[in-house]
């Protein structure tokens, strides 16, 4: 049951942000959506409240240590969900479930901004959720393989209310599958380097992949099922690769775990 509410308290932060920032927006600014990255100050502002009075865990535990490799870490989290997302779409077009698009981001001088947005609007604030905190709460009660289980299927559950081009309950299934095996990669990522920062660029690669190389779906089945055969490789590989500096513990001390999931 202590797992179960981890898992649940998790998800109610996340809403209780979203929420929160809809009723900003809709209160204050006449329902506009550049009040958006507002969710990472609620999240925030959540998490140390929820720590500091109530699970009493150190704030180092989240993974989010301001380091020199915390912006290369993000830039190769991007590099390989883009990978493993274009594969994915590469393979799809070639089967002609998909069709390439122009690219949704007009300038490649906006491209910088543009990341910085999702970041703060979806990627960082739902990896220092579910990377961060709920990793770093379930690490001292279960298995370095339960840990990411959990992060992984708790993550890809919230995705049951996500919109969607996924029409019937087929596709709508498969939508879920494909977020819980970005939510694998993302945990696999935490598990390598004992921070956020590579679970954060590999979030966002999904929503880079749909605007600087977005496609149009034609059997969209076939392409969820592509991207997450693509997903769940890339997580194997990343988990595989030599030189991890494995989790954060509670004392926010990293451990080593080259092994751990072999």
């Amino acid at each position: 049951m202590r797992i179960l509410g981890a898992a649940l308290v998790t998800i109610a932060m996340l809403f209780a942000a979203i929420f929160g920032v809809a009723a900003i927006s809709n209160v204050l600014f006449d329902g506009s959506q550049a009040v958006a990255p507002l969710i990472t100050v609620l999240v925030l502002l959540l998490l140390y409240v929820y720590r500091r009075f109530v699970s009493h865990r150190p704030w180092s535990g989240l993974g989010m240590t301001l380091t020199w490799r915390a912006l290369p870490q993000a830039l190769l989290g991007m590099a390989v969900g883009l990978a493993a997302l274009l594969a994915g779409n590469a393979v799809s077009v070639w089967a002609g479930a998909a069709t390439w698009q122009p690219a949704a981001i007009e300038s490649p001088l906006m491209l910088p901004l543009a990341i910085v947005l999702i970041m703060l609007r979806a990627s960082f604030p739902e990896e220092l959720l579910f990377r961060g905190h709920l990793y770093d709460t379930l690490s001292d009660r279960l298995s370095p393989r339960a840990v990411l289980a959990i992060t992984t299927l708790s993550f890809g559950a919230i995705h049951i209310l996500s919109s969607s081009p996924a029409s019937g309950i087929a596709e709508k299934i498969l939508y879920v599958v494909q977020a819980t095996a970005l939510g694998l990669l993302c945990g696999a990522a935490r598990a390598r380097t004992g921070a956020v920062w590579m679970a954060v660029g590999v979030h966002t690669s999904i929503y880079l992949s749909s605007g600087a190389f977005p496609t149009q779906e034609i059997n969209y089945a076939v392409q969820l099922t592509l991207q997450t055969a693509a997903l769940v490789l890339a997580s194997v590989l990343v988990l595989r690769f030599p030189g991890g500096r494995g989790r954060v513990s509670g004392t926010g001390v990293e451990e080593p775990g080259n092994s751990r999931y072999r």
